[in-house]
């Protein structure tokens, strides 16, 4: 079975189409990814944050608080 110079020019078509799809999907992958590590690392500092806060604040404040909700 011999190709002709347009099948060969599809299929070479079609390949260049797959490779630049999958460079393209894996870099909607890794932004992915480095959305949700940025978002988990903010989130991460916000609680130690707002722990700081409750510390500074349970430390300095007029009376320890007791009971089921703090």
């Amino acid at each position: 079975m011999n190709l002709e110079p347009q099948q060969i020019f599809q299929l070479v078509s079609l390949l260049a189409v797959l490779a630049l799809f999958s460079f393209s999907l894996r870099g909607h992958i890794d932004y992915a990814r480095w959305f949700k590590r940025c978002e988990a690392d903010r989130k991460a500092r916000r609680d130690a944050e707002l722990a700081a806060e409750a510390r500074a604040n349970g430390e300095a404040g007029d009376k320890p608080k007791t009971g089921p909700w703090g």
